[in-house]
């Protein structure tokens, strides 16, 4: 009998090591850096396809990020279960914890409460980087039967070099009458490179990957065990938990009192029930610019190189722009990552501190470590190209049906002129269309809202000019996508 898997997906994290291409608002997971047609989130969810009994997945992620776990779930027509939405990060263990309470809670609708089926889990990181697709099913199909007998299992990746960037798994006897299963001996923190080297002769540790299978009602009978206050606060979150549409907003002030740990620490280093199942799939956590490049496809000098480059006599680099033309000559084993407002170089070596750098600019209150300059919204996205005092110049694009809120400010009007496509346009007590070399101004104070009624994306130019120019100056008066805050 199949053993139907639901896959989890937690697309939590920042990318910080991938700044300025990641950042807090737009981080890794939702960004096309590996295949230029899939984000790595999508292509976690393309490569469960074909897997015997896989049910349709639930998705965990900050509350910042829903309309983009939306739009790229509806890019690549998806189906989901649900997607929770966490107000605050609290690691691994809270997310799978309220998951778990979730799928039970499905589970257990259409009889009287005793639960029909236990949901068999599988917990992936949205941001990792898997190449041979058929290794890792196989993997999962040998996990699906020691979680069906009520193993906690996690994937070990076989390793490749002594890497000093990931915790192990030392792996114990076989378990017995499985296959290609062992039990777990350790959990190893983040070695040094002797210890790492000793690790990788040795024969016996793995890389500890994140991934995790299990049934929902053990995972949380393990969790009551070793971190009760964890699962208490869990669930008096998923309790108070209020549904919008897709979207299951977990409670606020009791999810932020809910302690912070990961799977690991919570469970998997405690629990009598843990096991192993080996897996050689190329798996690769792109944790660094480093990384990027080893997993792409180079040049015949080993270069990586997207988007305006030209390199001469260069060799073993990274190279991806998004708007200037960026050369390299006589250079070897750097990265370099130019976006519209932000230029990253770096040795290779050093790509892991690329980190340091977000921490400077998170305690300067640079907005560079938080958002794009191309801000994404769910109703498209707008493009800062220019600023001064009192003024500045947007390029906003509109969904075909898409509107903005009807909304006003306090401290600026702004001027509109269609570039491509048409424009509904309402403006106090009109609407009218504009369309292609029209323009309309909109006084401070005006209410007023922008909709595209087309089948094309539309294209304008805002003018905002005032005396604040802030997008917390907006007074929303009416919103189809269920927001309160000035985004």
């Amino acid at each position: 009998m199949t053993t139907p898997i639901t896959p989890v997906i937690l697309s939590g994290g920042s990318g910080s090591r991938l700044w300025p291409v990641s950042r807090k608002l737009r981080p890794k997971q939702f960004l096309p850096l590996i295949q230029e047609d899939r984000t790595l989130f999508q292509s976690t969810l393309d490569r469960l396809d074909g897997i015997p009994g896989k049910q349709l997945p639930v998705v965990v992620c900050n509350e910042e990020h829903r309309f983009m776990v939306a739009e790229q779930l509806q890019g690549i027509r998806q189906e989901h279960q649900g997607i929770l939405l966490e107000p605050v990060g609290r690691n691994t263990a809270p997310a799978v914890a309220v998951a778990a309470l979730c799928l039970l809670e499905r589970a257990g609708q259409q009889g009287d409460g005793v639960v029909k089926q236990d949901p068999v889990m599988l917990v992936l990181p949205a941001d990792h980087v898997i190449p041979d697709v058929g290794a890792f099913q196989k993997a999962i199909l040998d996990a699906s039967a020691l979680a069906e007998n009520g193993y906690l299992v996690t994937f070990g990746i076989t390793p490749t070099a002594p890497e000093t960037g990931y915790g192990y798994i030392e792996r114990g006897s076989a378990v017995v009458g499985f296959e290609n299963a062992w039990q777990v001996a350790a959990f190893a923190e983040k070695p040094d490179v002797e210890t790492a080297t000793a690790y990788l002769h040795g024969g016996r540790h793995l890389w500890n990957s994140g991934i995790f299978m299990f049934k929902a009602s053990v995972f949380l009978h393990e969790l009551e065990a070793f971190r009760p206050d964890i699962l208490e606060s869990c669930q008096k979150t998923f309790k108070l938990a209020q549904r919008d549409l897709d979207f299951i907003r977990l409670d606020t002030a009791s999810f932020a009192t809910c302690p912070s740990d990961s799977i690991d620490y919570a469970v998997m280093e405690h629990t009598h029930h843990a096991a192993t199942v080996p897996l050689s799939a190329g798996w690769n956590d792109v944790g660094a610019w480093s990384a990027v490049w080893d997993v792409c496809p180079r040049d015949a000098a080993n270069n990586v190189l997207r988007g305006n480059v030209m390199v001469h006599d260069a060799g073993n680099n990274l190279v991806f722009t998004e708007d200037r033309l960026v050369t390299l000559v006589g250079v070897d084993d750097l990265v370099v990552i130019e976006t519209k407002d932000a230029t990253l170089v770096t040795h290779k070596n050093k790509a892991q501190d690329v980190k340091r750098i977000v921490s400077a600019l998170e305690a300067e209150g640079r907005s560079e470590a938080i958002v794009h300059r191309l801000v994404n919204r769910p109703w498209g996205c707008y493009d800062s190209v220019d600023m001064g005092e009192r003024f500045q110049v947007k390029r906003i694009t509109v969904k075909p049906g898409a509107k903005l809120s009807l909304q006003k400010h306090h401290h600026r009007a702004e001027h509109w002129i269609v570039v491509k496509g048409t424009a509904e346009v309402t403006c106090d007590d009109r609407t009218f269309l504009l369309t292609e070399n029209q323009s309309t101004y909109i006084p401070l104070g005006s209410t007023h809202r922008l909709a595209n009624p087309g089948k094309v994306p539309l294209e304008l130019v805002e003018v905002q000019s005032g005396s604040y120019l802030g997008e917390d100056d907006i007074v929303r008066l009416e919103d189809q996508y269920g927001r309160n805050e000035p985004s």
